[in-house]
């Protein structure tokens, strides 16, 4: 998954992008101020969008009507100091799906971050199940009749990001958009050599492999078993 985080403080941004990069291992971008965050945010690659209100150039409240009003629905948390129950209502009623008053707990604020981005994603639980797997979420761990499957957190993220799209073809390209920020070096090559190694990890030998992949058009899950 990755998150855009909005955020004009430079210390809290780097120690909030830092507690969702290894608590949740997902990917960040950061934007400084509220133009530039609205931009990146066109790009349509985020999973969530974390947005504080006190921003230069374009408030927080202004990223928000703006994105709602281009019928972008990227899950938004608003992290903000003003938690009068007016303040509250009217961002809610601009399209925020949640918010965090400051000062907060990062603990929380990773709670909640991905609670929106199950959500978003459809999936109310941290527990999933598919065919033989247990899924944690939270833990970030995967066993077969509780037997741990140890994969890297490379081949977590792209197991578990194809987990929420079950029997949809996900291309490479948008593998790339959503695992990695964008001040990572690309490699053409990555996405195959980690889906090589998921296969290896988590297939059986019964012929059908968990994550099948279509030439030239990407990977699918396949979240049931067929019988032939």
């Amino acid at each position: 998954m990755r998150i855009l985080l909005v955020e004009d403080e430079r210390r809290l941004a780097e120690n909030i992008a830092a507690a969702i990069r290894d608590g949740a291992g997902f990917a960040v971008d950061v934007a400084e101020d509220g133009e530039t965050g609205l931009d990146l945010a066109s790009y349509g690659h985020y999973d969530l969008i974390v947005l504080d209100l006190m921003l230069p150039r374009l408030d927080g409240a202004g990223v928000l009507k703006a994105l709602r009003a281009r019928n972008d629905r990227t899950p938004v948390l608003i992290l903000t100091a003003r938690q009068e129950t007016t303040s509250v209502i009217a961002l809610l009623n601009l399209g925020a799906d949640d918010y965090l008053g400051k000062p907060f707990d990062l603990g929380e604020l990773l709670a909640r971050v991905k609670a929106l981005v199950r959500r978003g994603k459809g999936v109310a639980t941290p527990l999933l199940h598919v065919r033989d797997l247990d899924i944690n979420t939270l833990e970030q761990s995967v066993s077969r009749n509780g037997t741990p499957i140890d994969l890297s957190p490379a081949e977590y993220r792209i197991f578990e990001y194809l987990l929420h799209k079950p029997k949809v073809v996900v291309s490479k390209r948008e593998l790339l958009e959503h695992l990695y920020d964008y001040n990572w070096e690309r490699h053409s090559n990555v996405i195959e050599a980690h889906v090589s190694n998921l296969r290896r990890k988590l297939d059986t030998g019964d012929g059908l492999p968990y994550i099948q992949t279509l030439r030239g058009r990407g990977y699918k899950l396949q979240p049931e078993q067929v019988i032939p």
